[in-house]
């Protein structure tokens, strides 16, 4: 799929916000267990997402309660779901010099059209070194789901099922969509939340 720039300047996904925070305290303090000067840009990139994708649960998984929003939010509680961890994904690599975008999927939230839709996040990661962008999902593994670190092939999550009403959307946003961002801030029961009121379309 051809990945199309929200921005034109790579600078706009460097920039700090409100939920890519990481110039607070325990943000940084992660940032600095994560990477030293040595690594290469692809390390620190491999580094990131494997973090994130392994040792920040995913709240759905593990059935809590607990709604993330901020980068320092996700580090905090050791959990969110995908927007959350796009969010954090997004904030170690702005760190970092490496401009991080997020892109999204209209998925299926269980297994049938029935049960409904949600939109998924992920993120992409321009390397300098390639001159490319390349999508990442650090979602979190489990059975059924094996998203890898991949420069070449994309390893997603997901697949989209185009026949399901299910959508790759191709833009690579240089912020979390608003809508993303409201159902975070509006809701403290993230079981709740997940079942009933992620967006369905953006």
């Amino acid at each position: 799929m051809q990945l199309l720039c929200e921005s034109e300047s790579l600078e706009e996904y460097l920039l700090e916000s409100n939920e890519v925070d990481y110039t607070k305290s325990i943000v940084k303090e992660k940032i600095g267990e994560l990477f030293n000067p040595s690594q290469t840009e692809i390390e620190k990139v491999r580094i990131a997402f494997e973090f994130v994708r392994d040792e920040i649960a995913h709240s759905w998984d593990i059935q809590s309660v607990q709604v993330t929003c901020k980068a320092s939010e996700v580090i905090a509680y050791k959990e969110g779901i995908c927007y959350a961890k796009s969010h954090l994904l997004a904030a170690l690599l702005r760190s970092q010099g490496i401009p991080t975008g997020f892109c999204y999927q209209r998925l299926m939230l269980f297994d049938v059209p029935e049960k409904g839709y949600c939109i998924h996040a992920l993120n992409a990661v321009y390397l300098q070194s390639m001159d490319k962008w390349v999508r990442l999902d650090a979602r979190g593994n489990k059975k059924g789901i094996n998203a890898q670190f991949s420069v070449d092939k994309e390893k997603l999550a997901f697949i989209t099922e185009t026949e399901k009403d299910e959508i790759d959307y191709p833009v690579i946003y240089t912020s979390p969509h608003p809508d993303i961002v409201a159902v975070l801030n509006e809701h403290a029961d993230a079981l709740d939340m997940y079942k009933h009121y992620l967006p369905t379309r953006i």
